[in-house]
């Protein structure tokens, strides 16, 4: 397992060895560690690459966010290995991403996608929820324990993950410490997630916890109509059921 971090100042974490890439994008408030559950399920038939997104982890925090540079990022992290088809699996957000990235504005030779918990219904109060939170600063803590277990609900694995868990990234600053998410990334929200779907020219498919309280089937078969849902798990059900997520990413 190597981390590196790109020229654009993108990090990244990769491992194995062959021609296929895998592509893991975490969710809004993660970083690439949240897909350690699923790397230590099951041996990846090739190479694959867990980046933090803009504004995540230990990449670089810095605007604008949206779709559209978060997908030019993820393009420039494939760009770094000589793949000649990539495989993506990514989460909420990142599902959406992944959806982007195999669009017709990057030329990255995406073979499907798989987009695991997206939130595709968001209300007006939703958006506007976001973008206040967006225009807020980083809450400081007084300890990194305290910071990590704030970086732990901003995930969504409050109760899932503990806070010595890289996942649980967090970051000194003046005064103490703070989640390592800049809260201006919320400002992405707002477009229509099921055209940014649709956008893709690769297989899109859709699945989502069965408890997952931002996702039902109906919405989900709205854009695949063979969209699955996983029993008993909720919105991070790549972190609580890896094995049924592995289950339907297309092999190497």
């Amino acid at each position: 397992m190597e981390h590196q971090v790109t020229p654009s100042g993108i990090a990244y974490t990769t491992g194995g060895a062959g021609p296929g890439l895998l592509l893991l994008v975490h969710g809004m408030g993660a970083n690439g560690a949240v897909w350690r559950p699923m790397l230590e399920t099951i041996t990846w038939p090739g190479r694959w690459v867990a980046p933090d997104l803009r504004g995540h982890g230990r990449s670089l925090a810095q605007p604008p966010f949206s779709y559209g540079v978060h997908a030019a990022d993820l393009a420039t992290v494939v760009a770094e290995f000589p793949a000649d088809e990539v495989v993506v699996v990514g989460h909420s957000f990142g599902g959406v991403l992944g959806a982007v990235l195999a669009g017709d504005l990057f030329q990255v030779p995406v073979r499907s996608v798989l987009a695991v918990g997206v939130k595709l219904e968001w209300s007006e109060e939703d958006v506007a929820g976001a973008r206040r939170v967006a225009g807020r600063p980083p809450k400081v803590f007084d300890t990194e324990a305290e910071a990590a277990d704030f970086a732990l609900r901003l995930a969504g694995l409050g109760g899932l993950a503990s806070a010595d868990d890289p996942v649980a990234a967090t970051t000194a600053t003046d005064g103490g410490f703070r989640a390592a998410l800049d809260p201006r990334a919320l400002s992405v929200v707002g477009p229509d997630v099921r055209a940014l779907l649709r956008s893709s020219r690769a297989p899109l498919h859709l699945a989502a916890g069965a408890d997952d309280p931002m996702v039902t089937a109906d919405a989900m078969r709205s854009v695949d109509p063979e969209a699955r849902v996983i029993g008993s798990a909720g919105h991070n059900v790549h972190w609580e059921r890896p094995d049924e997520v592995w289950r339907l990413v297309p092999s190497g």
